[in-house]
């Protein structure tokens, strides 16, 4: 049987040996010890249509371009800034919402509050027309005491004493009188106290009301002595001239 003689396993290898005379120095430090930059590898393989030693941008990325590339990030960091306005917008929605709501609510239990404690006006009443006359004791004067305990606790206060300044925004009148004992218009008598809810009046003092007596004489100024002295001396000292 005849044998190829370029299938021969040692011609072969006497072929590469040939190529490939004497030794094969490859320096992989990727710092070059002359100008301290960094530098390629030696064995990179050589991209497609380009030098040697030289990689392909697009092969980095998953063989995406760099124009498409940038364009997809642009995009995505236009849609993550919409949703963080959006986001905010509903923040801001839902916090004004809430204060909203808390307001609403407060004014309720205020108002609330407020027509409970008005139909308990005629009950403090008629508690303090007894206390008045002696007539608040025993288990009466436990339920008075505290009924006025818890309007109080709810912020209902009473208002109006004897002298107070006459004001129409807090006192309604019901009687009215002159006196040369007042220099403007006065409370004189609380009929009925006023009660109020903070800077809100509930009901107004019913009050009696004095006003300057203006029919009073005015009072004459007297002479100074130094000046009837100077008009009597003065006949006297004509009469030595």
């Amino acid at each position: 049987m005849s044998s190829d003689p370029g299938s021969d396993p040692g011609r072969s290898g006497d072929h590469e040996q040939g190529e490939q005379s004497g030794p094969t120095v490859r320096d992989r430090r990727r710092i070059d010890p002359d100008t301290y930059q960094v530098r390629e590898p030696q064995d990179a393989a050589p991209a497609p249509g380009g030098a040697p030693g030289t990689t392909n941008p697009s092969s980095e990325h998953g063989d995406i371009p760099v124009a498409e590339k940038d364009s997809s990030v642009t995009e995505l960091e236009t849609a993550l800034a919409e949703r963080t306005a959006d986001l905010q917008r509903l923040q801001a929605e839902y916090v004004n919402y809430k204060r909203r709501v808390d307001r609403d609510r407060d004014v309720a239990r205020k108002t609330g509050e407020e027509s409970v404690l008005k139909d308990l006006l005629g009950v403090l009443d008629d508690v303090r027309s007894a206390e008045e006359h002696g007539e608040l004791t025993g288990a009466f004067k436990a339920v008075g005491d505290e009924v006025v305990r818890v309007t109080a606790k709810h912020g209902l206060v009473a208002f109006g004493e004897k002298g107070d300044p006459f004001d129409p925004h807090v006192h309604e009148a019901l009687l009215h009188s002159l006196s040369p004992d007042v220099t403007g218009p006065t409370c004189v008598e609380i009929l009925q106290p006023g009660y109020r809810v903070g800077e809100r009046v509930l009901r107004p003092a019913r009050v009696a009301v004095a006003e300057p007596d203006g029919s009073s004489p005015e009072p004459v100024a007297e002479p100074t002595p130094g000046t009837a002295e100077t008009v009597t001396d003065e006949p006297r000292s004509s009469e030595q001239a």
